[in-house]
């Protein structure tokens, strides 16, 4: 999460993001991100709003930040566009298109249930952008945990499901933070995306039912679901263990719920 402020940023920062949009009449501080060090909404007195996603140079995962500005020019629409990006005083700063709305809901009921299942069928066919883009496979993200022909594949995979990442507005769906991407089978962010419907309160057996709408899950081989589940839930587990983080405990908990469900389910089968 950031923990800087945008007003704690070195003026030639300030200046050199000026250069680039004119005058910042407003900031919205941001409370999300898994890279940048400060995230912000500035606005521009001719009514226009950017996203600003700044990482110190030092920062250790700074090059997830630049790689995502690598991706951004092979990316749909529902991801923001990247409008500029400067360097300044020790700091990287990427400039994208606000995305308006609010984070979705996948709570049990939520009407962005549906609008997200037609998403996440458009995300499972986004062909990961080939060299000099690099995108970790999902092969070696995931060697320790799972044999890697069960994730392998060629779409592009967000992998940061948190709901946070994804914000509504008027029914459409915009995706953003793609810092942590891999390249991998196409069902795997719907995979992701189970663990955080059953962490809101939806049975495994709802979930499992809410998946089926996206084609690619339903593909998926069953067997390579489960192994995947099985690899979420040690992985989620281990995270709990390192962390007091509550939403770490609570999505290790909806990990292993979503394995004794698919353990059952295939016992009954």
């Amino acid at each position: 999460m950031p923990h800087a402020s945008w007003h704690s940023l070195p003026a030639e920062v300030h200046a050199a993001v000026h250069e680039q949009i004119g005058p910042v009449t407003d900031v919205e501080p941001v409370e999300a991100g898994s890279v940048a060090d400060v995230v912000a909404i500035l606005h521009t007195p001719d009514g226009k709003a950017f996203c600003a996603k700044g990482a110190r140079d030092d920062n250790p995962r700074a090059w997830m930040q630049h790689r995502e500005a690598q991706l951004n020019p092979h990316m749909p629409a529902f991801a923001p566009r990247l409008r500029w990006q400067v360097q300044a005083a020790g700091w990287s700063v990427l400039g994208f298109d606000r995305a308006p709305g609010r984070h979705i809901d996948v709570a049990p009921g939520s009407p962005d249930l549906a609008p997200l299942a037609a998403l996440l069928t458009a995300m499972s066919a986004i062909p990961a952008p080939a060299p000099p883009v690099k995108i970790q496979p999902a092969t070696a993200r995931w060697a320790e945990w799972v044999a890697p022909e069960l994730v392998d594949g060629n779409t592009l995979a967000h992998t940061d499901v948190t709901t946070k990442n994804f914000l509504i507005h008027n029914g459409n769906i915009a995706v953003v933070d793609w810092a942590m991407p891999c390249r991998g089978a196409s069902w795997l962010d719907t995979a992701l995306m189970v663990i955080r419907l059953i962490r809101a309160g939806h049975t495994p057996a709802d979930a499992a039912r809410w998946a089926e709408q996206v084609p690619a899950w339903r593909a998926a081989a069953p067997h390579a679901r489960r192994a995947y589940a099985v690899a979420c839930a040690g992985l989620g587990a281990e995270r709990a263990r390192q962390s007091p983080a509550p939403h770490l405990q609570q999505l290790a908990e909806a990990s292993a719920a979503w394995v004794r469900f698919l353990a059952a389910d295939h016992a009954a089968a």
